[in-house]
């Protein structure tokens, strides 16, 4: 990161004067019982875990904040009280063992360790538990170049890390040293800490060779851990190298580890579209394997990346508790003061004060993920859409939680509570029937007592440029404005003149409301409807957070910004009553997604002229002994919505070539998730191949982009009872499989909608 980024102020901590300590209380060690479940030793409850990972002690994430001038302890501070804002209870990163460790595995005790410690003991005072994932085998490089740091990962790699005798045996070493490590914060190693409850071998194992000895390698590495003293569960990754999913089940470990980004990843762009039949189910595929039955499952990253929607997140919670998952750590949430130019991690995306809709989103999703009783399913897309006291709208750009004494909603909701006099916890973005608001930021309210509540208000936030497209420390994708808007809160304990005090530090406002109303500014206020003292404040507010704090970021300032262009549009509108373009080789679209299997005998590639007519798209197939699937998908939602009137347009052209005779698969697809298509036959001649759009019959829905892991459905049933109508549309897809033994070599040049 460039020195020459200069903040006028990095960030207004405005809290912390806390009139208590906080010292959160575990519920102690975990067990596993007959049935693989996690359960709390002490009461036999089960235990569910539901949070993020977050990475400032180590390599880009500690780089990009000494470039920033910024303090790390500082920023952990800040963070982790966004985090307990969030409602979360689980924490989990893969620890970069490439810079506390040498190439015999020996424990250097370094910044980097002494910052994860310091972490730890903030998480815990907050309630937070956590999951150590000991060994990454990455570099420290990513978005930069990895440093040589002399370490066992960096001399030996991912892939013989887990082969060579010596790389096996630093592993071991440095397992045992680390875990005989004492925190200096809580003066405890990790083996007796209560709010460490897990630990997962390592991060994503590439294995190789014969399965025995994966085996070996996995019993290897647990009784090191083991020879610590450790006692609690001991998980191991089985989900991405699935055939040697047997060998790592035969170990001896408690329990498996899994990931789901079923929206794939590094689009280079926002994906645009109705995903939630990407997030419908998370399907397993290792139940034949006995000794895989009977474990504890837990999910140790999840994201859906390159997307800005605020209801996947509780739409994946539901789908991981049907699968019986008790644990579950989104990759990763953005540190404050980085999140201005998402520059950490470019497909991710997740910070309360930059994406406040869907910061809320998570919120939620850790309530459906803590409530869902473990195996229960609520049916499939569409009737997924409203389960328990949750609701999701993909045309609401929605997630909400409707209960007993909590109501959340990602943007504005028309839904009434459920009973709103007893509700205790309100947040939100946008407006709702308790509280109208014109600011762009998330806000909370959480009631302390009949007539008083506290209400924190984040500052606003506004898209600059897409997140998700290549990131600089010198370019803004969101911006933070700090504003007085407008806001109306009606509770029925609250009359309509209630008393706004301002609480956090240096907030000194103090005024009476006016029918419900009043300005507010970024921070925290107690409302009431008595003017108190100093004295009668109450000492907290609602679980961990005290009653004073307030962290929110000020806007930034680049000394030497890039040129930041506006965001391309995307789409071609050729005009009133001509033919509407959906893709032209010769401006290829932003919004376009490529499924190829065995993307090494694959590859596609646009090639252009100073002619628009010699411009095309080109797939090519290599010959494989198996069969292959391949396609693409673009999103056209914005096309047809800037094109008007689309009912006289009654004809799709295609426009396509194929060296082998082969039938391809086109398809339109609703923003209901609804596909229609029809088959066409492709030749050795480019031409346009005309089909009526009443040829489109409902069909199942290839799902796209692909997932990670790659092991999740291919299909969807969608829902046939729809009838097709062009307004409705926001995909095209192109689908084909092409036969063993053969080469293909596809060529598309036009894709339009015609009178």
């Amino acid at each position: 990161m460039k020195k020459s980024l200069f903040l006028t102020v990095y960030v207004l901590f405005l809290g912390m004067i806390l009139p208590f300590t906080l010292k959160a209380q575990s519920e102690g060690d975990l067990t596993v019982d007959t049935k693989g479940i996690l359960r709390w030793k002490k009461t036999g409850t089960e235990a569910s875990f539901f949070g993020v990972n977050y990475t400032v002690p180590f390599a880009y994430g500690y780089r990009s904040h000494k470039a920033l001038g910024v303090n790390p302890e500082l920023a952990i501070d800040n963070d982790v009280y966004h985090m307990a804002r969030l409602g979360i209870n689980a924490f989990r990163v893969h620890v970069w063992d490439t810079e506390i460790s040498d190439v015999e595995g020996n424990l250097i005790n370094n910044e980097h360790l002494r910052l994860f410690d310091y972490l730890l003991s903030k998480l815990e005072e907050r309630g937070i538990h956590i999951l150590i994932t000991p060994i990454a085998f990455w570099g420290n490089g990513y978005p930069e170049k990895d440093e040589k740091t002399g370490s066992f990962s960096n001399v030996y790699g991912k892939e013989q890390s887990v082969v060579n005798e010596k790389a096996i045996q630093a592993q071991e070493r440095y397992l045992q040293q680390l875990f005989s490590h004492v925190n200096p914060y809580t003066k405890k190693t990790y083996g007796i800490d209560p709010f460490v409850v897990a630990a997962e071998l390592n991060n994503e194992p590439k294995h190789s060779g014969p399965k025995s000895l994966a085996t070996a390698y996995i019993n290897r590495l647990a009784v090191a851990l083991r020879s610590t003293g450790w006692t609690k569960p001991v998980f191991y990754n089985i989900s991405e190298s699935p055939r040697y999913a047997d060998a790592v089940a035969a170990a001896k470990v408690d329990g498996f580890s899994f990931q789901w980004y079923p929206i794939g990843l590094v689009a280079g762009h926002e994906q645009k579209g109705n995903f939630l039949p990407n997030v419908d189910r998370y399907v397993i595929p290792f139940d034949t394997i006995p000794a895989f039955l009977n474990k504890p499952r837990i999910i140790y990253e999840f994201d859906a990346a390159d997307v800005l929607q605020s209801f996947l997140y509780p739409a994946m919670a539901r789908s991981f508790r049907t699968a019986g998952f008790q644990w579950a750590t989104q990759f990763a949430y953005d540190p404050m003061a980085t999140a201005y130019a998402n520059t950490e991690y470019q497909t991710h995306y997740l910070n309360l004060a930059y994406t406040p809709s869907k910061a809320i989103s998570l919120l939620i999703a850790g309530e459906v993920f803590r409530t869902t009783p473990l195996f229960k399913s609520f049916g499939s897309y569409p009737a997924d859409t409203l389960f328990s006291d949750f609701r999701l709208s993909y045309k609401e750009n929605l997630s909400e939680m409707n209960g007993k004494k909590t109501f959340y909603y990602s943007n504005t909701t028309p839904t009434r509570p459920a009973n709103l006099k007893t509700l205790e916890h309100i947040a939100g973005v946008g407006s709702s029937v308790m509280v109208k608001y014109k600011g762009t930021g998330a806000y909370f309210l959480d009631k302390l007592a009949d007539g008083n509540w506290r209400l924190e208000v984040m500052p606003d936030v506004q898209r600059i440029s897409d997140p998700f497209a290549t990131a600089s420390p010198d370019k803004e994708v969101n911006k933070i404005r700090w504003a007085a808007n407008p806001i109306s809160i009606i509770l029925p304990d609250l009359n309509a003149a209630f008393y706004i005090l301002g609480l956090n530090k240096g907030n000194t406002f103090q005024a009476k409301a006016s029918k419900n109303s009043f300005l507010v500014t970024p921070g925290t206020y107690l409302l009431s409807d008595k003017q108190l003292n100093e004295k009668e404040l109450p000492l907290r507010s609602t679980g961990k957070i005290g009653l004073r704090e307030f962290v929110a970021p000020m806007p930034v300032v680049i000394k030497n910004p890039t040129i930041q262009k506006p965001d391309p549009d995307g789409f071609f509108f050729s005009g009133p009553g001509l033919p509407i373009v959906l893709f032209d080789a010769a401006k290829p679209p932003r919004n376009i997604n490529f499924y190829l299997e065995e993307w090494s005998k694959n590859s596609y590639a646009f090639t252009t002229a100073d002619q628009d007519k010699n411009a095309a798209l080109n797939i090519k197939h290599l010959a494989s002994p198996v069969k292959r699937n391949g396609g693409l998908e673009i999103y056209i939602g914005e096309i047809l919505r800037h094109a008007g009137d689309l009912t006289a347009y009654h004809y799709l052209v295609f426009t396509a070539s194929v060296n082998h005779g082969l039938n391809v698969h086109l398809s339109l697809i609703s923003g209901s998730a609804v596909s229609y298509s029809d088959i066409a036959k492709l030749d050795q001649q480019t031409k346009d191949i005309k089909i009526p759009l009443s040829a489109f019959k409902p069909s199942q829905l290839l799902l796209l982009p692909r997932p990670y892991p790659g092991f999740q459905p291919l299909y969807f049933k969608s829902d046939n009872s729809q009838p097709f109508q062009l307004q409705n549309i926001e995909k095209f897809q192109f689908s084909y499989e092409v036969k063993e033994n053969t080469e293909e070599a596809i060529t598309i040049k036009n894709i339009r909608l015609e009178k």
